[in-house]
């Protein structure tokens, strides 16, 4: 058994090693991936006795509806959810590999995990990959210390806010938070804001749709409200479509008789295949 005595270290810091090859590719004609459009309305606030956070249900590939009830709220511990926005993929396996880690720090140190570590986690990850990893998400929780809500970004840069929006109807969302959110709001009066927050993205942005999903946070119980308010409601017909037959008019008809002789198929048929029997 041999002992590792002169073991070489990576020299640390920034490594830039790919930039000249990143650069003559890119001179040589070759083109890079394209970004992919993605669309949500994730958002949350911090109310008078927790955290209330609000997704919609859409999930598009590019101009496509692929799921109308995607679960973007995803579980971190018992006392904090995530939302996700971006790609759908990305944001389910980075909170399925957070929660695993929570539950193990959970499990070494015996009590609640501070939201603040779940937040040095997702950043830490996501900065590896320099946004790489299409996750941008609002972590939202209640530990022994308050109420929290941060704001993630794909490059893993972070902010602490009292109500955080994210996701292609963002803007929208945030106008409904920037003109009626207030300090120490009650839980229906916060279920109401953040309902419509999701309400506004849901209808003013064509990747967001179908249903508003909610998740209220308290110190000592989560509520996870799935399918909170169908904002789409599916029509019901209010005519009947169907026509029995004869219904249409036959304007004109005609018919002549087809007279299919042996000269006829032998004609038709290929030398070395023989006609078939129709007798």
């Amino acid at each position: 058994m041999t002992t590792d005595v002169a073991r070489e270290f990576e020299a640390p810091g920034f490594s830039f090693e790919n930039c000249r090859r990143n650069a003559q590719l890119v001179k040589t004609g070759f083109v890079p991936p394209k970004m992919i459009k993605t669309g949500t309305t994730i958002c949350g606030i911090i109310y008078k006795d927790g955290v209330i956070l609000g997704a919609d249900t859409r999930a598009t590939e590019g101009p496509i509806v692929a799921d109308k009830n995607c679960e973007k709220i995803h579980y971190l511990a018992k006392n904090m959810y995530c939302c996700g926005a971006g790609t759908a993929a990305d944001t389910e396996m980075t909170t399925q590999m957070i929660a695993s880690n929570l539950e193990l720090h959970r499990l070494n140190t015996g009590r609640t995990v501070p939201v603040v570590v779940a937040n040095t986690m997702l950043k830490q990850f996501l900065f590896r990959y320099q946004g790489y990893i299409s996750a941008a998400l609002v972590l939202g929780g209640v530990d022994n210390t308050g109420p929290y809500i941060y704001c993630i970004y794909p490059h893993g840069s972070t902010d602490k806010l009292p109500y955080a929006t994210m996701g292609s109807g963002s803007l929208a969302a945030m106008s409904v938070f920037e003109s009626r959110w207030k300090p120490d709001m009650s839980e229906e009066e916060g279920k109401k804001l953040v309902r419509d927050a999701i309400a506004a993205g849901v209808f003013n942005d064509l990747g967001s749709g179908s249903n508003i999903d909610l998740c209220v946070i308290r110190k000592d119980a989560t509520e996870y409200l799935r399918t909170y308010e169908e904002a789409n409601k599916k029509g019901t017909r209010s005519l009947a479509y169907d026509f029995k037959p004869g219904t249409t008019a036959v304007l004109q008809s005609k018919s002549f008789k087809v007279d299919v002789t042996d000269t006829v198929v032998r004609h038709l048929v290929p030398e070395g295949l023989e006609s078939m029997d129709t007798a």
